[in-house]
């Protein structure tokens, strides 16, 4: 599979605008990362849609996890 520096571009400026539009976002996951998402951990998400329907998940946390949150956050620096 070839890489396409094209697609890097735009998903760098898709982060960025995921960042602007979401601020807290990934200060949350870095205060997360230190203090309490371990191996174990568990993830809980809820949406909520505008009409009041929500829908829940979670997950337990594993080291490969860890792994790509610190990734994400890092395109997601690199992008602001």
């Amino acid at each position: 599979m070839a890489f396409n520096p094209a697609d890097l571009l735009r998903v760098r400026s898709a982060a960025a605008n995921f960042n602007a539009n979401h601020p807290k976002l990934l200060p949350f996951f870095s205060a997360a990362r230190t203090k309490a998402m371990t191996p174990g951990s568990i993830i809980e998400i809820a949406i909520s849609d505008p009409n009041g329907e929500k829908i829940e998940t979670n997950l337990r946390v594993h080291e490969s996890d860890i792994e790509f949150i610190k990734l994400l956050m890092e395109i997601g620096a690199k992008g602001q």
